[in-house]
Parts: C-alpha cells; sequence; structure tokens
C-alpha cells in the first residue's frame, strides 16, 4: 500500500468545501472519498498541531505550546520547538522502523532533520536555503537541481506589499510541487507527507481583500479574488502530483486549523497594566515589544505574550526569581483572571467572546513549562498583542506586522476512494472528526497501531467524538 499524505497549512473547510466545484482535483477526491472537518487542538497553530496530528499527543503531553516556548521559570529564556522538541513518536517513526519507506516535505517540526528509512526535506522552521535541511544531506543538491532557488517559506508574510508578496507565496509553492514531483517519482516509497505553507501565508497576507464581513474589506479591489485563485492553484498542482502516483494510492488531504477574520488585537500586557496586575518601570512613549521593556517584577504579578492566542504567565514565589503571588494563592488569582478576561469588550462595549483555560483543564499531562492561562480572545476573533506603548487595549494594527487572519478551530480531512474502502469507511460528509485521528488512522491503514495510549481514533473505524471533544463540549 502507498499512502500520500498532502498537507494545506491553514486550509479553511468553508472555503475548500465551499469552491469544490472550482477545485477540479479536490473534488474528485472529495466526490469519490469521505471528506469533512477535522478539530483542531489547543492552540490551533502550526506548532503544535502537526505533531499532535501525528503522534496523538496533546500539546501537554508533547511539551510544548507555540513556536516559541519558555525553557524554565525565569523571565528571558525562551527556545524555538524545532524538530528536536519532538520526543514523542510520529506515524512516521513507526513505519519507518518496520520497514517502510518514507518521504518527507515540508512537514513542520522536521528540522534538523533526523534519520528515516527514506529522505526528510525540512520544513520552515529551518534557518534557510543554505542549512542542511535535508536527510541525506547530500539529497540538499538534487533538490536544487530539480527546483532551483528552492525555498522553505514564504519570505516577509507580513508586508503591505501585496503584489510581491502574492509573487512569493506563488514562487515557493511552485518550487515546492516540483521537489515534490521530483521525490515521488525518483524515490522509492510507501508513506510521502508534504506540507504546504503556502496556504497559511496567503490567508495572513490577503484576507481582509475577500472577506465581506472583515472590517478592512473595500468592495473590487484588486486582490479580491487572490486567495480563490491561490486555492485554483494549488488544485492544479496536486492534480499534477496525483497524475504521478498509482491509481490505487490512498490519498489524505489534511489541514492543521482553519482561518477567520481578525477582527482585531488585544493588547494583553496594556490590559494587565491596565488591571494593576503588570508594573513598567517606564511606561514607552511608542508600541515596543515586551522583551525590550523594563518590568518591575517586584510589582508584577502577571504577564502575557503575544500570537494568534494569548499565554499568560503568573509571577509566583519559589518558582519565578521574583514571584510576587503566594502559592496558595495561586487558583485564586487564576480564577480573578479568567472572570475579568472574559467579560472584556469592543471599543463600543459589546462582550467580544474571550474564553481563558487551565492548561490542565485541557490537556492529559502538562509538560515543559506551560503558561499558567491559554486565552483566546474573542474565541480568536481578536489576535493577542504582547507590546507596550500602544495607547489602549485594542488595536486594528498588528504589531509584528500586517496580518489579516488569525486562526479557526476546523481544519480539513479528505480521504479517497481507495482509503475508504481498505478502511471500510462510508463514504461522503463526514462530522466529529479531530486531528487527533489522523495518526491512528494512518498506521491503520498499514495494519499498525500505537503501543501506548494515545487521545485519537483512528477513523477507519470511527465510532463518535474522542476525547478531545468531548471535552471541549464540557468547557463550552
Amino acid at each position: 500500500m502507498k499512502l500520500l499524505i498532502i498537507g494545506l497549512d491553514c486550509a479553511d473547510p468553508e472555503l475548500v468545501f465551499g469552491w469544490k466545484d472550482e477545485l477540479p482535483n479536490l473534488n474528485r477526491l472529495i466526490e469519490g472519498g469521505a471528506y469533512g472537518p477535522l478539530l483542531s487542538t489547543h492552540p490551533p497553530i502550526t506548532v503544535p498541531a502537526w505533531a499532535v496530528m501525528m503522534s496523538g499527543k496533546d500539546p501537554g503531553q508533547l511539551g510544548y505550546y507555540g513556536f516559541r516556548n519558555r525553557k524554565d521559570h525565569s523571565y528571558d529564556a525562551y527556545g524555538i520547538a524545532n524538530g528536536n522538541a519532538v520526543k514523542a513518536d510520529r506515524a512516521w517513526d513507526k513505519l519507518s522502523r518496520a520497514g517502510k519507506k518514507i518521504i518527507l516535505l515540508g512537514v513542520p517540526q522536521t528540522y534538523p532533520p533526523k534519520p528515516v528509512n527514506g529522505c526528510v526535506v525540512s520544513g520552515f522552521l529551518a534557518p534557510d536555503a543554505n542549512s542542511n535541511y535535508t536527510y541525506p544531506i547530500a539529497l540538499k543538491d538534487e533538490i536544487e537541481e530539480a527546483a532551483p532557488g528552492y525555498v522553505l517559506d514564504v519570505e516577509d508574510f507580513r508586508t503591505n506589499d501585496k503584489e510581491a508578496l502574492l509573487g512569493r507565496i506563488y514562487d515557493k509553492t511552485e518550487k515546492h510541487f516540483k521537489a515534490a514531483k521530483h521525490l515521488i517519482t525518483k524515490k522509492p516509497w510507501d508513506f510521502f507527507m508534504l506540507v504546504e505553507m503556502g496556504v497559511d501565508r496567503i490567508h495572513h497576507g490577503f484576507w481582509s481583500f475577500m472577506d465581506k464581513d472583515h472590517p478592512k474589506y473595500v468592495p473590487g479591489n484588486q486582490f479580491e479574488d487572490s486567495i480563490k485563485e491561490y486555492y485554483k492553484y494549488c488544485d492544479s498542482e496536486i492534480g499534477e502530483l496525483l497524475a504521478l502516483v498509482p491509481d490505487d494510492t490512498v490519498v489524505m488531504v489534511v489541514s492543521d486549523h482553519g482561518a477567520r477574520k481578525m477582527e482585531g488585537g488585544i493588547c494583553f500586557n496594556e490590559w494587565l497594566v491596565k488591571e494593576g496586575y503588570l508594573a513598567l518601570k517606564d511606561y514607552p512613549n511608542e508600541p515596543t515589544r515586551f522583551a525590550d521593556t523594563e518590568i518591575d517584577w517586584s510589582k508584577t504579578a502577571a504577564w502575557g505574550e503575544g500570537g494568534y492566542y494569548g499565554r499568560l504567565f503568573l509571577n509566583v514565589k519559589g518558582r519565578e526569581p521574583e514571584g510576587t503571588i503566594e502559592p496558595g494563592d495561586y487558583e485564586k488569582v487564576r480564577s480573578e483572571l479568567i472572570e475579568k478576561l472574559e467579560a472584556i469588550e469592543d471599543p463600543d462595549g459589546r462582550n467580544i467572546g474571550t474564553k481563558a483555560y487551565r492548561p490542565e483543564e485541557l490537556y492529559k499531562e502538562v509538560n515543559g513549562v506551560a503558561p499558567d492561562l491559554i486565552v483566546y480572545f474573542g474565541d480568536l476573533g481578536w489576535r493577542s498583542v504582547g507590546s507596550v506603548g500602544m495607547g489602549g487595549i485594542h488595536t486594528f494594527e498588528n504589531d509584528t506586522g500586517s496580518d489579516e487572519a488569525n486562526h479557526d478551530w476546523n481544519g480539513i480531512l479528505i480521504l479517497n476512494d481507495t482509503g475508504c474502502r481498505l478502511g471500510n469507511i462510508e463514504k461522503g460528509y463526514k462530522e466529529g472528526m479531530e486531528i487527533y485521528d489522523i495518526a491512528p488512522t494512518v498506521l491503520n491503514l498499514f495494519g499498525m497501531k500505537f503501543e501506548e495510549e494515545i487521545i485519537g481514533n483512528s477513523i477507519t473505524n470511527f465510532a463518535g467524538k474522542g476525547i478531545f471533544s468531548k471535552l471541549r463540549s464540557i468547557l463550552g
């Protein structure tokens, strides 16, 4: 059996399934197989979502909660969760040890590349194309020959120069699929997985030009159809790739999360200053990164991190160097903050629907240095902005550069007719599938399973919602 997984980072179910008649190659997979939304993880972002998908472990078990994570309980020690942070087996690790031939192309958290029974072309967390981003190392020259000028990501996707950005997105995607076509025809494989990041980058760059409900939408703008045209381009590239694989190949198309319009940003640390939890030695007279701000830790109870979701950390005595919260007051302070965070309003005084969670409510284990609270401003409608000196708690300009979209809870899953037949899966639209179900499904298709406990269920014997969905329903 051969399994081809095509990952489209951030591909949104409303777009993919809504535009399917204009996406003939994806539509052929949809009409002949099973498809539906795929509920993501907490938090629904690239890192950790792809590792969650392929390991069946939640972020707490994996021990990282985003790209940047605290290394310890000091105030300034952070590390990037690249491939070295992934300690759990991913599905391909088990397949590789079982003698299956593996090809990985652009999968997040595969840099630095680790040996497999096959080859690896790392994802976007590799520094650049000058790094040793392949396994084996000699494969790098082959990739450069097959796709001259190969790049690992779209540079500067948070820019106001949209025309140049659009060109870089297409250029990156074209080179990525050139590499995919080369590997799929020149290398032996049983399991081939690629992840294309261009979908995520075009959403962040162009969502406001497409979405009529976006606050920044202007009717008739020149980029109104840019996202749809890019989806159509990706569909054509997928069609060319599918033409190169045997007819009996199992094909799975997945995304790690979806996308939605960004209403604005909540300046997390500004809010904490206003509420009396964060003390600055000097308030900056212009927007300033939190890391560049002088904090009076002796008078600070909490601080926040920016991003598509907010991470709140408490300054606890005996844990942080200058902790101010008595350990006995820890739960009281968390409960107080949850209540206040969930009461945040927009500039017109309307509650935005923020959700704040304790990590232990979401995860089977809590490893690494987890946030004390995980916060979704506006339930992902508003970005968390970490900078201070913003002049208020609301902003409609992102502090890290132009960004038009936030992430949403549902990605996609499409499984072709061959996969449905082999897995005894009923064809058609399905609800209730989760990101945790992908790894056990992959192994089940190969007649294997995880020996250790995981969260998901193989959809090849899918029988309703798993642990994560039940937890989400309990938490609202």
